[in-house]
């Protein structure tokens, strides 16, 4: 059952995402939402950071004139005159100091319009109380709004730009420390799971890592998979123990039940009541002789030298069912275009195999149905599969074909529920992948996969 479960969790995996696509896609969604935002933001940012500066540039005006005017004097500007105005060619920048009749006030900063020239232009004005020589002025120092706003453009598209360099640094750079970072998951995933194979042969070597939560994941899979081993290694003793320990009484129950049958003088009510006890117990060998080659394909007693051409191995295979074919009046097809021969496999194992599929699309097929065979080779390697249109398999079933005594299909009531499993210890003991697709009322396929041809 957990080795059906293992295959479960390596078909599935694929179904959900990975967690490194899923980190992936978080970091770039966050920093494409930040430069959403900062577009979006970014008029406003440029525009106060133009207004503060202008603010600050005012200021600064503005202590240069009252310098001047501490050293040199009022006249420096006024020459004589009740007041002076001076501005730039262009007109960005203005300066005017005037007499005032009011009251000192704070310092304003506010947007305002003048005429210069004949010219209404809006400025960014700082207008300062200050007292020379007993004498109350007014200072005024403007900078044209136009002047302000001209760097404006600029100014977003060169931060829009370091912006969008600096997210791409920063995916970049999340994306390199985040592959680091789950390397240690990945290699617990690839070497704990992924490329075990149930019973766990390879020596399970700690990953070299320095988060605690990695190396505490890391020793509770591999004490879940020694586990895991452990409990195998006994059920499988015990089922060789227990099918061997059984074949003995058996025997001789079979044979004391063969012998009272041919006593003379036997009642027809208890001959009857024999074959039944005889069929029984022939159930109950078959039963266990099939545990038995279960148990030795899984301890590995069967050599693998033998080079088996398939073609020759399905007509073999046919030879035996041929009569089962005419029984149920199917029409077996076989398209097997390519003449391989495979080494290193175990011929009668092979031979078990195919016996096994081919006997359950005869089985479970319907009245007058199909049987297709048919073979492929891609990207090195060959396949052979095993079509029916038969009853087919439910969904939620399906995952649970390979496990012993469980028989799915509901229209035939003969058999062990073991020739799947059969099929599936010496698929694993050959290293074949073995997948099948099935739908309800339309038929059943098994692939096996034969690698490196």
């Amino acid at each position: 059952m957990a080795r059906n479960n293992e295959g479960n969790w390596l078909q599935n995996k694929n179904i959900g995402v990975k967690l490194l696509t899923k980190l992936t896609f978080f970091i770039t969604l966050s920093k494409l939402a930040i430069v959403a935002l900062f577009v979006l933001l970014l008029p406003y940012l440029v525009e106060r950071i133009a207004s503060e500066y202008t603010n600050y540039y005012l200021r600064q005006q503005k202590q240069k004139v009252l310098q001047i005017t501490k050293l040199k004097g009022i006249d420096f500007y006024l020459q004589g005159d009740e007041s002076y105005g001076s501005y730039t060619m262009l007109k960005e920048e203005y300066i005017a100091l005037e007499p005032s009749y009011y009251p000192f006030k704070k310092d304003t900063i506010e947007t305002a319009r003048r005429i210069v020239e004949q010219d209404t232009l809006s400025y960014r004005i700082l207008k300062h109380n200050f007292k020379a020589k007993n004498k109350k002025y007014l200072l005024e120092i403007g900078k044209s709004t136009s002047s302000i706003n001209q760097y404006n453009h600029p100014l977003q598209r060169i931060a829009l730009f370091v912006l969008i360099g600096l997210i791409a640094l920063t995916i970049v750079v999340d994306l390199v420390f985040t592959r680091i970072f789950l390397k240690p998951l990945g290699l617990i995933i690839k070497d704990k799971l992924i490329d075990q194979k149930f019973p766990f042969s390879k020596q399970l070597v700690p990953i070299k890592t320095s988060t605690y939560d990695f190396k505490y994941l890391d020793s509770v899979i591999s004490n879940l998979m020694l586990q895991i081993n452990v409990a195998f290694e006994k059920e499988r003793e015990f089922t060789a123990n227990a099918s061997h320990e059984l074949l003995t009484p058996i025997s001789i129950l079979q044979t004391k039940i063969e012998n009272m049958m041919i006593e003379v003088g036997l009642a027809e009510k208890n001959h009857h009541q024999l074959a039944e006890m005889m069929r029984t117990v022939n159930r109950l060998k078959k039963i266990v002789n099939s545990l038995m080659l279960i148990s030795r394909i899984e301890n590995k007693q069967f050599d693998k030298k033998d080079e088996v051409l398939l073609n020759n191995l399905i007509a073999e295979v046919m030879e035996e069912l041929a009569h089962r074919l005419t029984d149920n009046s199917l029409k077996f097809t076989i398209q097997l275009t390519h003449q391989v021969c495979l080494k290193n496999l175990n011929h009668d194992l092979l031979f078990q195999l195919f016996y096994n599929l081919i006997n359950n699309a005869i089985r479970y097929n319907k009245p007058k149905g199909e049987i297709l065979i048919s073979d492929a080779i891609s990207k090195g390697y060959y396949t052979i599969s095993v079509k029916d249109t038969g009853y087919g398999i439910s969904q939620k079933d399906l995952p649970l074909i390979f496990n012993r005594f469980k028989r799915i299909n509901k229209v035939e009531t003969a058999g062990y529920g073991l020739g799947l499993a059969i099929v599936k210890s010496i698929a694993d003991y050959h290293h074949l992948k073995l997948t099948v697709n099935s739908e309800e009322n339309i038929g059943t396929t098994f692939t096996i996969v034969f690698p490196n041809i």
